[in-house]
């Protein structure tokens, strides 16, 4: 299976430097070609391709711009390729059209070559032997992505990894995802949301503010700029942690995992709970779960886009409304009295039992793992039919 890896780097003067001239360089071909691009469409001509866009590259700007040349030639050719997929993307539908980029913003630059890795450093083109924060894994990746981030190096790389066998201890469990606790399982197991953004909200208002009272260009602008760059990857790091501990933790005890086929862009445009639900990273949630499933054996099945989870009784069966803001089931039929995410996370394994375990035991996907349900889709779909009640 292929993983990404990603680390912090730990660079002395000259090879922040080297790094800063690779990032520099990559960003100006992107913008050159971005430009060129640009006019082609103005005057209604076919879009370069990416190798078309290097041949220039090499004919008019290196020859003009002598410091193309301290840097690998991989850094300028993959920003030439990045845009190429960038504008296949844009006329596809599937994104915007490309802007251009300015420095000190996501700047990354990538190399390939000779690549060897040794405990917790590795040796890359141009660079040679870079300290890392930590251990990586035994491989030799191909390729490696080299990114800044508040003011820190990290790289990157993609290597095969074996499968775990990893001895699930638990069945089958439903997983509810929400806003006040972050997941509710069938098993009565509650994952509460840290809310790092909430917690670390007053900090960045007031960081936002000094950048907002210093002087453009200034140094102190640039120190104010960079601590708040932290203040919102601290927030980032929080949340990714929690995350990444709880989809392990499921992926590594049951065997099949139920979850919600949520449409998180439809989620979003609820002004009222916007901010709440951003917060929960969902999105992040099933592109972990999805990974780790096939990594340790654990089958991840999503269940049909419109069934009812939170408005049914998990022990009759009869479906009623469920407003945002009523927290305890109360069943009209047989009077259960329920937590309403737990009542909703039964109610995801009595979908599975109902319709996927009668087919088989792989009726839904293959016995590795990975993500299965009663109608495959590649969008996600919104499960909860609710009432747009406010709730928090």
């Amino acid at each position: 299976m292929l993983l990404g890896f990603k680390t912090q780097l730990v660079l002395n003067n000259k090879q922040r430097t080297l790094a800063a001239q690779h990032a520099g360089i990559a960003r100006h071909a992107y913008n050159w070609g971005l430009a060129i691009c640009k006019q082609a469409i103005e005057a209604k001509q076919k879009l370069p391709t990416a190798i078309d866009l290097h041949k220039r590259l090499v004919a008019e700007v290196k020859k003009a711009n002598p410091w193309y040349y301290q840097v690998s030639k991989c850094a300028p050719q993959q920003a030439l390729r990045n845009l190429e997929q960038a504008l296949k993307r844009w006329r596809s539908g599937q994104g915007s059209f490309p802007r251009f980029k300015r420095k000190g913003v996501r700047d990354s630059f990538y190399l390939e070559g000779n690549i060897r890795v040794s405990g917790n450093r590795i040796k890359v083109p141009i660079f040679g032997w870079l300290r890392c924060a930590e251990l990586l894994p035994t491989a030799t990746p191909k390729n490696v992505v080299i990114s800044q981030r508040a003011g820190r190096w990290y790289i990157s790389f993609k290597y095969e990894a074996p499968l775990l066998q990893v001895e699930q201890t638990g069945d089958v469990v439903g997983v509810d995802l929400g806003v006040n606790r972050l997941a509710t399982c069938s098993s009565g197991e509650m994952f509460d949301n840290p809310k790092p953004y909430r917690k670390a909200q007053k900090r960045l208002v007031r960081l936002q503010r000094r950048v907002s009272r210093k002087q453009k260009g200034s140094a102190n602008r640039k120190k104010a700029v960079m601590q708040l760059a932290r203040a919102h990857k601290r927030v980032a790091d929080i949340r990714l942690d929690n995350l990444h501990k709880l989809t392990s933790y499921l992926a590594k005890k049951y065997r099949v995992v139920v979850i919600e086929d949520l449409q998180v862009q439809n989620l979003l445009k609820n002004r009222s709970l916007a901010s709440s639900i951003a917060e929960c990273g969902l999105y992040e949630f099933r592109r972990q779960l999805e990974y780790k499933a096939q990594l340790y054996g654990c089958q991840l099945v999503a269940a049909d886009r419109f069934y009812p989870s939170s408005q049914l009784c998990s022990r009759c069966g009869h479906q009623q409304k469920m407003p945002l803001c009523q927290r305890v089931f109360r069943c009209e039929r047989c009077g259960l009295e329920l937590d309403r995410d737990l009542n909703s996370a039964l109610n995801l394994v009595r979908w599975y039992l109902a319709t996927c375990s009668s087919r088989g035991s792989d009726a839904c996907g293959d016995p590795y793992g990975g993500v299965v349900g009663a109608k495959p889709t590649t969008s996600y779909g919104s499960l909860k039919q609710e009432e747009s009640v406010n709730a928090e």
